[in-house]
Parts: C-alpha cells; structure tokens; sequence
C-alpha cells in the first residue's frame, strides 16, 4: 500500500506535458505533504470494499468510486464521466458502456489491482484474474484492460509469496491470453535473465509508457522485477526515466517492489513527506489481519 502511495505520489509530478505538470505543481501538495492521484483512491476504494463485503461487489465498488471521485485527484477524463454518471444514480454497467462502447482500455483497472491480488493470494491464479477482471470492469471492461489488471494483480501476489523472476514470469505468461501481453512477457523475461537493466528509453520504446494496459503494465512489472535488489529510490528513478504515464507506471511497479520488499525498505524520508500516511497503514493492517483471519493464519 505505501509503495504504490509513494510511487504515485512521487511519479505524479513528472506526468503528462508542460500544461499537466503545471497543473499538478499547485495540486500536487497539501500541508506540506505529497498529494497522490486517483490511483491511490481507488486502491483504497478497492480495500474498503473489500473490507467490508468480504467479496468483490461490483454494486458496492461503484458506490465508492463515484463518491470519491474529486477532479483534483487528476482521474482520466473517460473516469470521470462514467463516475459521475453513476453518482448521478445511474448504474454501472450502463454508465461504463454509455462512455466506452467497447471498453476502456486504459490502464485505471490496473492501477487498483494489487489489492485485489493481496486480498486473494492464497486463491488460484485464475480466482485472482476473475476477482481482478470484476474489479476492472465497473470503469475499465476492454479485453486489453481487464488482462492487464490481473497481470499486475498476480505479480502483486507473487511478489509477496517470495516467487523468483523465472517463476513469476512463468505464471504471468500462463495467466495471459493475448498475444500482445505474450510478446511484451517473453521480452521481459529476456531481458531480465540476460542481467542488465535495459535503458528506459529501450523499456519505453518495446514496452511501452502510455496509458493503455497494454503500454504500460508488462513494463511496471519488468521494472519492480529489474530493481527488486536496488533500492526504491533507484526504482522511482528508472519510472520517472521512462516519462509517459509515470505516476500509474510508478504506482504499479512500486506496489509490486513494496510487496517483494517490505515496508521497512521504503525510504523514511519520502514516506515523512507522504500525504495521510498513518490512514494507509491503517487500511494496510486491516486488510492484512482480514486475509490472515480468511486463510486461518
């Protein structure tokens, strides 16, 4: 939870162009502290859910999505319209087609899925994906979409079981269903047994950075996978090199690597300067002392 905070918080400001980064310099702080995006808010969102129904209730999600919703959060604007339908009685799976006939295919579900793989971790491969694709679909229901939020999903979950890179990316390829996430996967894993960090340019340029799924998801998970023995500092670097769609790419890659690493590894001083700090360990706590009480440990 902190990892993805900081990853978001910290990538925010170098996200878009001239106009967007502008803009996030006036919203990006409160009190002092690091604002996140609407990627953090829907992960908490998704928590609270989860919480509280002991399920994915796609009712339920919607709720909380659209009552959250704040523009000052930087939500995608296709987000927003569907959450504002929605609030506005509406229900989802109208407001989700009304906005996006075929689906989105940004990455917004993707962004939200570490959670929804913690929560289900001791569950099937394929219970992640279908819990993590329920998630997606209320604002993100693109075939694209919905694969990429159950890759991060399981990476999320993998990472926190200890798996190695050649396991993860095993199990990543085996969960995959599109030829586009096959591809991204073997380049990955090629890259990662060869040893070296592969410039970000070259990250961008074969994987992606953009907002899609499909640009940018393979690419949070090659990145938490290449700097797992760096420190987060270092990992927060390469996601800003990257440019593009930096505060989701950094939120994902940073859930991923704070699932692997542990909150004691993050950086002290970035987490003094994070935005409501004491109410994400909090929620973080909860949600763990919910999934040890479900899986009797």
């Amino acid at each position: 939870m902190l990892g993805l905070a900081l990853g978001d918080a910290f990538g925010a400001p170098y996200e878009g162009g001239i106009l967007e980064r502008a803009l996030w310099s006036m919203l990006g702080t409160s009190n002092g502290k690091r604002r996140w995006t609407d990627d953090t808010q829907m992960t908490i969102d998704v928590i609270e859910s989860l919480l509280a129904c002991r399920c994915v209730d796609q009712n339920d999600l919607a709720h909380r999505f659209a009552r959250s919703y704040r523009w000052s959060r930087g939500y995608g604007p296709g987000a927003a319209k569907v959450l504002k339908r929605i609030r506005r009685g509406e229900a989802w799976e109208s407001a989700a087609v009304a906005v996006f006939p075929q689906g989105s295919f940004g990455n917004g579900g993707a962004m939200r899925a570490p959670a929804v793989g913690l929560f289900f971790a001791e569950n099937s491969d394929a219970d992640i994906a279908r819990a993590t694709r329920d998630v997606a679909a209320i604002t993100h229901a693109h075939p694209l979409a919905s694969e990429g939020a159950a890759l991060i999903a399981l990476a999320t979950a993998l990472a926190c079981s200890g798996a190695d890179n050649n396991e993860m990316l095993h199990r990543l390829s085996q969960c995959a269903e599109s030829r586009e996430y096959l591809d991204r996967l073997t380049k990955a894993r090629a890259w990662l047994e060869e040893g070296e960090v592969v410039a970000p340019r070259q990250v961008a340029a074969e994987l992606g950075n953009g907002i899609a799924a499909i640009e940018s998801c393979v690419t949070a998970v090659y990145a938490a996978l290449a700097f797992r023995n760096y420190s987060f500092d270092a990992l927060l670097e390469f996601t800003v090199s990257l440019r593009g769609d930096v505060d989701t790419i950094a939120a994902m890659a940073s859930a991923i690597w704070g699932a692997d690493r542990g909150a004691d590894q993050l950086p002290r001083e970035r987490l003094e300067q994070l935005e409501r700090r004491d109410d994400l360990e909090r929620l973080a706590g909860s949600l763990a002392e919910a999934v040890g009480f479900r899986e009797g440990r």
